[in-house]
């Protein structure tokens, strides 16, 4: 059986409810930098992240049109 825990103060804290019989011999095997970054909670991509692939996409768009979409997009008055 492979139970599964992280180093604190230098001791092995074994994850959920794993329990060993005081005396067990056991064997500890680092896992790789890979396996570990796996096991890790993936944070959730930035807003960033979700929009570079649009980035500096859309060509030919007047100077103006970060501050005035809304006009050429609906016809909205123009923003100064």
């Amino acid at each position: 059986m492979v139970y599964r825990g992280r180093v604190k103060n230098g001791v092995v804290v074994l994850e959920g409810r794993a329990r060993l019989e005081e005396g067990a011999e056991v064997s500890v095997r680092p896992l790789r930098k890979a396996a570990r970054r796996a096991t890790r909670k993936k944070q959730p991509p930035t807003l960033y992240e979700q929009l570079k692939p649009f980035i500096g996409k859309l060509k030919g768009l007047p100077r103006d049109f970060s501050i005035n979409h809304d006009h050429y997009l609906y016809g909205t008055p123009k923003n100064k």
